[in-house]
């Protein structure tokens, strides 16, 4: 049997702009389930440097990596605090019937 080399795939290093980051999002908040949108949010604030948006949102890089993994349980200040260092903002639309 041959072994074929791998590397792992990272999505943040495929979340460039406000856009990307809203398409990301947006998936996984459609799924419903809050780990995959915490770790969403994970992977978008890496993307974007976790550092500098913990910094600017207030919060501490420890706190941010945290809150934002599938066992996370980041609060709703956090969230907005997080969205608004994206670029991105909180929105609600009727479910589909």
């Amino acid at each position: 049997m041959v072994k074929v080399p791998t590397t792992a795939f990272d999505p943040a290093d495929f979340i460039r702009d406000a856009d990307e980051v809203s398409i990301y999002l947006n998936d996984a908040f459609a799924s419903g389930d809050p780990a995959v949108m915490a770790a969403a949010l994970g992977t978008v604030a890496r993307a974007r440097g976790a550092s500098e948006i913990a910094r600017t949102a207030g919060i501490s890089r420890a706190s941010l990596y945290t809150s934002l993994t599938a066992d996370g349980n980041p609060t709703l200040r956090t969230i907005i605090s997080l969205l608004d260092q994206l670029g991105v903002e909180l929105s609600a639309k009727p479910k589909a019937a």
